[in-house]
């Protein structure tokens, strides 16, 4: 059961699978050296009794023999974790850029939860594949050949017959991989499905115990669960049947050959020594093709997984010819007749024309679904399979280095990721270099430092995961702090003050306004107030732009923008009298 591809994929593990092997293989020399010395000691005795110089040396050479024997058996143990280390960290560096080449888009080819658990249970399967199973394959071939060769000198007859017998060992491999296939294709669907189960319910928990699921789903869980527990149940029914059929040939091989070998000496066709020899190393006939069956399985189960992985690897990612941007400071974005359709038949965006300058701020305003976040993920380089162009300092979006656009481009959204550690390490993802006084600055900018102060910790105090321990505000605004960190070149707030309390609000919207004379900004706000002082407002309808100008224009024109100015106003003004 080798795989070709995935021996090509990771081509470095080749070294070391050899090393692994020629270790063994010197072993398997050494250890007949022993058996041949320690049967010419016993002929010796036999022939003419106890030496105590003869047994001296036997007794030299077999500890010499089993010193060196040691030394290969942990330089082989070392070379093939070597292999396992080297596979695992190339499969998920594999996994992980190609995911980063997929972007948003990953979720289109295969759920969170199965690539989490193919890069860690399937790759971890994989590594026993690299590390153990690849070895012991080749060295399984490499043993019998060489004893043959060696036992053939002894007694050609005995060395033909137990050559004979190592076949029977892979072949019955192969009919269990025969069954082995389909059984752990299921067995892989099956766990990645309650995997996908699993993560579904607990992200949604609070929603489920609101509308009194819970329970419903609980019992979903429970039939998936006791499916997968079946499965198992057969996988580990096959090992064991497996493993009882191989022992079977193999223990049964040995004894054929020592029969047939005790026959040969009592008709004379065999001095003792050479009968000693072939006794005390039948068993290497059959002992590495065993080992390799011992292994078969876990190595099935990382091919089973390994088609999982061409699966991520194998989705297609449109690339163009890109290079690095020289003049990427004090960025003009044109959009040019843009038009862009998430669905064949459905346009998201059509014929849109944007002008974004440096220096001042523009705002996109419309109600929800009408393209404002398409255009700040277009901008991202999330979708580039748009018609029309993307202008930056008059080059093709399409054409600039995706890892320089990540570099100067951030977006700071109303659920931008909170990550497990302490507000110290959230804030240095922006900036790694930051000092202790620059933090303090960003967080006094979005009205946190107070916050972070009070606590005993300051700075170093830990946060949970997704900032359980942090109201969604205080989350906001440690995001916006780090992207403040951050510096980069153009800036897009996509809903960034939404849950957040008035005084931060209007403290963050000053920041943002700072910022945008020296940036290139842009803001997206469902609360229109917001956005009443950018320099230029583009409004959007069901993907299309409707109006363009500033807030005082954009009122005179009694249009679109008007409308929805009016409709928030009414609403804001209704919810306080209702409050009052």
């Amino acid at each position: 059961m080798i795989n070709i591809r995935l021996i090509k994929l990771v081509k470095h593990a080749k070294k070391w699978i050899f090393l692994t092997v020629l270790m063994n293989w010197i072993g398997l020399l050494l250890n007949v050296m022993g058996m041949l010395c320690i049967a010419h000691y016993i002929q010796f005795t036999y022939d003419y009794g106890v030496s105590f110089k003869k047994s001296c040396i036997t007794l030299v050479i077999f500890i010499g023999v089993i010193s060196v024997r040691i030394v290969c058996k942990y330089m082989a143990t070392k070379f093939s974790s070597k292999c396992s280390q080297d596979a695992r960290l190339f499969l998920r560096n594999t996994i992980y850029k190609k995911l980063l080449d997929l972007g948003i888009h990953y979720q289109k080819m295969a759920s969170t939860s199965e690539i989490v658990q193919v890069a860690i249970d399937g790759v971890e399967r994989l590594e026993i594949y690299f590390g153990r199973y690849l070895p012991q394959f080749f060295y399984s071939l490499l043993a019998p050949f060489t004893l043959f060769i060696i036992f053939s000198f002894i007694n050609l007859k005995v060395a033909l017959v137990l050559f004979i017998c190592v076949p029977l060992i892979p072949l019955s491999i192969i009919a269990i991989m025969k069954i082995a296939n389909n059984l752990l294709s299921d067995y892989w669907s099956i766990y990645v499905n309650l995997g996908d189960a699993f993560l579904e319910n607990l992200r949604g928990l609070t929603t489920l115990k609101i509308y009194d699921q819970d329970e419903e789903r609980n019992e979903k869980m429970n039939i998936e669960a006791e499916r997968f527990r079946k499965i198992t149940m057969k996988v580990l029914a096959m090992q064991l049947n497996s493993i009882n059929i191989m022992d079977l040939i193999a223990y049964g091989g040995s004894a054929i050959g020592i029969i047939m070998i005790l026959k040969e000496l009592k008709a004379g066709g065999i001095h003792m020594a050479g009968a000693f020899c072939i006794i005390l190393l039948a068993s290497e006939f059959f002992i590495p093709l065993r080992v390799l069956g011992s292994c078969f399985h876990v190595a099935m189960d990382g091919i089973a997984a390994s088609e999982k992985i061409f699966k991520i690897i194998d989705t297609p990612v449109i690339k163009e010819e890109t290079k690095e941007m020289k003049d990427f400071h004090n960025i003009h974005i044109a959009f040019e007749d843009i038009s862009f359709s998430y669905e064949k038949n459905r346009k998201t965006l059509e014929h849109i024309n944007l002008n974004i300058e440096n220096g001042k701020i523009t705002a996109l305003a419309g109600v929800s679904g009408c393209g404002k976040s398409t255009i700040a993920n277009m901008l991202m380089g999330f979708y580039k399979n748009y018609e029309g162009k993307i202008l930056l300092n008059h080059k093709e979006l399409r054409s600039v280095d995706p890892f320089q656009l990540r570099k100067k481009i951030h977006v700071v959204t109303n659920n931008s990721y909170i990550f497990t550690g302490t507000f110290e390490d959230n804030l240095k993802i922006g900036k790694a270099t930051a000092t202790e006084k620059e933090m303090h600055e960003a967080l006094k900018k979005v009205n946190l430092y107070d916050f972070v102060m009070s606590l005993d910790k300051g700075l170093k105090s830990e946060i949970k995961e997704e900032g359980a321990n942090l109201s969604g505000g205080q989350c906001q605004r440690l995001a916006f702090a780090r992207a403040l960190l951050y510096d980069s070149e153009i800036y897009i707030f996509d809903e960034a003050t939404s849950n957040i309390d008035v005084e931060s609000e209007e403290a963050i919207m000053k920041v943002i306004y700072e910022l945008g004379k020296i940036k290139t900004v842009i803001l997206i706000s469902h609360r229109l107030y917001n956005v009443r002082g950018a320099d230029r407002i583009y409004v959007l309808s069901k993907g299309k732009l409707k109006e363009m100008g500033n807030h005082e224009k954009l009122m005179d024109q009694k249009g679109v923008y008007f409308e929805l100015v009016s409709e928030q106003n009414e609403l804001e003004q209704s919810g306080v009298e209702n409050y009052a």
